[in-house]
């Protein structure tokens, strides 16, 4: 199979009655199998043919993940129509600039709400009863007959936009199940292939690359299961219901089951919590390479009573977690990992569709991620710059032969932008971006996420950005946790009448200070933070700090908070 939709239509024809979507409707959870979904596909594509969709249009999609979602990126693909994916949370004015860049025919809009962003188009669906119409009228059409090629695009996915106007990968169907195909070799066990008798849960948005190919193509090409998830509110029990054995997911997610799971061993009683913490200590000892008889005792006693109960309030059938659209702090790994919990980092962008490399199950290096994926080259530049070759690689920019130009060299390598290191035995190392680097007055380099993701591992700092550029120190903005830092005022009898009183209170300060230098212990001294600013504020897609993906846009925090900065840099 050459595209998309007849891998998935094979799939479909292979095993009709089995569940392929599954969502929560009200309080009940509702099942469509491969046979309904290809049935829902086919009247939506008839559908879209008749309001004159044909091949080479673009139509988007402004939608939470939903069956519709599904139903209609299928269908576009088999007009050889071209999916245009937005983020929901977008704000509209960033909606229109992907609708015109793109020349957008249609959309489908998850709800009214979401509706009310699109500007005019020559035809919107909404999903529901407005949906379920327009599948009606593609019930009683001829079916579409269309020729797609494998290097046909599928479709336009716009960067988040850290800096400027977001550009339009353009990934055809080759660069996708390149990256479907690779990603299910390396992922499946020894005798265990992903496949129909996975469940994957979904829940990053089916707009973000890493979701759209690793959470919706690779499994409903290879016969899986997919349920949706209702949400953060409702990831914990959604995973208990459903007994997912896969789901991909960014860090913060992952940082936050953390952060929560300590929240509980912090209130149980002090003969869980020691049972607790010696299960990490063992998990620890045995991940760093201790394989005395007497400790795998203690790990196979400490596992049935702490790591099987732990494992249980995630569904207990998992195999694997896949991390993925920014670095995860080694931390957190090994925290899961010595539960039993394995997280499979992986490397990837939007133009490389976006897998590039991954760590493997069994074969987890902790810091690193992982190993190329079949069928790529990694090479580090002169200056430290990963570069790569692959058929995942992206046709180019949408209408911006400039960028495409940046991005991809004359002799066909992709220029990630990001630094790192590609070890003896082949696992990756990410460093820093390209562009983040902190080069400080005296000549140092500052790779600052590394940094930052160490010093979020105190349940006091919530976010935190380095500043230092061309300045002779390190400084940073530091926003707390907010219930952390509450909870500790009131802990030390601290009095205040407002919450700015309590940012800036000197003893406020002092325990941040305490807490940053804890978690600065292996840094060179030109890399710790000798100045911080405490900020009461909340990082937000919305409010503009953080691009769809979660990321830090530096450049829009430092001229927002251009004041803050400005006085740390006045009193180096």
């Amino acid at each position: 199979m050459k595209t998309l939709h007849e891998t998935f239509f094979a799939m479909a024809q292979k095993q009709p009655s089995h569940p392929a979507l599954k969502w929560r409707e009200k309080k009940e959870w509702r099942t469509l199998t491969y046979g309904e979904l290809a049935e829902k596909v086919r009247q939506c594509a008839a559908a879209l043919a008749a309001r004159g969709v044909v091949h080479g249009d673009r139509v988007a999609i402004l939608s939470e993940n939903q069956v519709a979602w599904a139903v209609f990126d299928l269908a576009i693909l088999s007009l050889g129509a071209i999916t245009i994916p937005i983020y929901p949370s977008l704000p509209p004015q960033q909606v229109a600039f992907i609708i015109e860049n793109s020349g957008a025919r249609g959309a489908l809009a998850g709800d009214e709400k979401l509706a009310a962003k699109l500007p005019p188009l020559g035809f919107m669906v909404t999903a529901g009863d407005d949906f379920e119409a327009f599948l009606r009228e593609g019930k009683s059409a001829p079916p579409p007959q269309a020729v797609v090629e494998e290097d046909d695009v599928a479709s336009f996915i716009y960067t988040s936009g850290t800096t400027g106007d977001p550009k339009g990968a353009q990934l055809t169907h080759k660069n996708l199940l390149t990256n479907v195909r690779g990603a299910r070799e390396v992922l499946s066990e020894v005798g265990n292939p992903l496949g129909p008798s996975d469940t994957w849960l979904s829940f990053l948005p089916l707009s973000h690359v890493f979701e759209r190919m690793a959470g919706h193509f690779l499994p409903l090409c290879y016969g899986a299961t997919i349920a949706y998830s209702g949400g953060i509110r409702t990831l914990s029990e959604d995973m208990k219901t459903n007994q997912p054995t896969i789901m991909v997911c960014v860090p913060r997610v992952w940082e936050a089951m953390q952060e929560r799971i300590l929240d509980g061993v912090a209130r149980a009683d002090p003969k869980k919590k020691a049972l607790f913490e010696k299960t990490q200590a063992v998990g620890r000892a045995w991940l760093a390479g201790n394989r005395s008889p007497i400790l795998w005792v203690q790990k196979l006693v400490l596992d049935r009573l702490v790591g099987q109960a732990a494992r249980e309030r995630f569904g207990g059938k998992f195999r694997f977690w896949v991390s993925g659209g920014a670095a995860l702090s080694p931390e957190v790994a090994t925290f899961f990992a010595a539960l039993g919990i394995e997280i499979l980092e992986g490397y990837g962008m939007t133009e490389s569709a976006p897998v590039i490399t991954v760590n493997r199950p069994g074969r987890v290096k902790i810091g690193t991620v992982g190993t190329v994926i079949p069928g790529g080259k990694i090479k580090i530049a002169p200056d430290g710059e990963i570069c790569y070759q692959g058929d995942n690689v992206m046709k180019g920019y949408w209408n911006n032969d400039e960028a495409t130009r940046e991005m991809i060299d004359a002799d066909g390598w992709l220029h990630t932008g990001d630094i790192g290191v590609l070890e003896a035995n082949g696992f990756l190392k990410i460093t820093d971006r390209k562009k983040d680097i902190i080069v400080l007055a005296n000549g140092k380099n500052v790779a600052p996420q590394p940094i930052e993701a160490a010093l979020k591992q105190s349940p006091m700092i919530a976010e935190i950005v380095l500043i230092g550029d061309k300045q002779s120190i390190v400084t940073a903005l530091v926003i707390p946790s907010k219930e952390k830092l509450k909870t500790w005022a009131e802990s030390e009898g601290l009095k205040f009448t407002s919450e700015d009183e309590l940012y800036q209170a000197p003893e406020t300060k002092k325990k941040l200070k305490a807490e940053i230098e804890a978690h600065s212990k292996a840094l060179a001294e030109f890399e710790k933070i000798k100045k911080f600013a405490v900020l009461n504020a909340h990082f937000s897609i919305e409010t503009g700090e953080l691009t769809p993906t979660l990321k830090v846009k530096r450049k829009v925090i430092l001229q927002k908070y251009a004041t803050e900065v400005a006085e740390l840099r006045g009193d180096e």
